[in-house]
C-alpha cells in the first residue's frame, strides 16, 4: 500500500511541475505531461466451510469475477486469516484464476477491515493510467522567445500509451522477466527463417475464354 501511494505521488509530483508555468520554458523533448498510475483494491470475502470451498461459495466468487470483468493486468492474491491455512479452499481458488488465463500474485495489499474467521479475502488491485492536464492548448502562447515546445507536446503520444498499456504499473516499472530461456528469445528469428516466403510457389496457369462471336 505504501508503495502504491509513493509512485502515485511521485507521477502527480511531476504532472504538477509541468503545469506551473514549465510548458513555456520547455526547451528539451521530454513532454512535462506524462501518465500518471492509480490503483484500485477490491475486496471479496468467501466462507472456507472446513477449509474447504464450497459450490455455493464458488458460484458466488465466480459471479464477482464476472462482475469485475477480471482481465490481464489485475493483481489477484488472497489473505487467509487462519492459524494453519486453508490449502484445499485456496487451491480451488487458484485454479478458478487460473481458467481465466491469470496469476495468483504472492503481494497481499492493505485492505478495509479484518478478515472473518473461516473466511478467504479475494482481493483484485487494478491499476489504471492517465495523462493529466490535457489536452493543453490553453497555456500555449504565440510568443516563443526561448524556442520552447508546444505546451500540449507529448499530450497526444503519452494519452495513447496510457490508454493502450496492458498493465499500466508497467509505466512505473517494467515486466520482470523470472526465466531466461534461449529458446524464448530467438523463436522470432527461427520462425523469419524457417516460414516458406510466400508467392514462393510455381505460378499456376488459368485458362480464359474470348467473349464475343463472329
Amino acid at each position: 500500500m505504501k508503495k502504491i501511494a509513493t509512485w502515485t505521488i511521485l507521477a502527480l509530483s511531476t504532472s504538477l511541475a509541468g503545469c506551473s508555468g514549465a510548458a513555456h520554458s520547455n526547451r528539451s523533448l521530454d513532454s512535462v505531461h506524462q501518465p500518471v498510475v492509480r490503483n484500485a483494491i477490491h475486496q471479496f470475502d468467501v466462507a472456507a466451510t472446513s477449509g474447504d470451498l464450497p459450490p455455493s461459495e464458488q458460484g458466488r466468487l465466480q459471479g464477482w469475477f464476472d462482475a469485475m470483468g477480471v482481465r490481464y493486468g489485475d493483481r489477484i492474491s488472497i489473505e487467509d486469516p487462519s492459524a494453519y491455512g486453508a490449502a484445499s479452499a485456496q487451491a480451488t481458488v487458484r485454479s478458478m484464476i487460473e481458467r481465466r488465463g491469470l496469476l495468483i500474485s504472492n503481494d497481499v495489499p492493505v485492505t478495509t477491515g479484518a478478515v472473518p474467521q473461516g473466511h478467504l479475502r479475494i482481493i483484485v488491485t487494478r491499476a489504471s493510467a492517465f495523462v493529466p492536464g490535457c489536452p493543453d492548448w490553453a497555456t500555449k502562447s504565440s510568443l516563443n522567445p526561448t524556442n520552447a515546445t508546444s505546451s500540449n507536446y507529448g499530450c497526444a503520444t503519452n494519452s495513447n500509451l496510457a490508454a493502450m498499456v496492458a498493465d499500466p504499473n508497467d509505466l512505473i516499472k517494467g515486466a520482470r522477466s523470472t526465466s531466461n530461456d534461449p529458446s524464448m528469445a530467438t523463436r522470432a528469428i527461427k520462425t523469419f527463417r524457417e516460414k516458406p516466403p510466400t508467392g514462393g510457389g510455381e505460378l499456376r496457369g488459368q485458362a480464359t475464354s474470348e467473349g464475343g462471336g463472329k
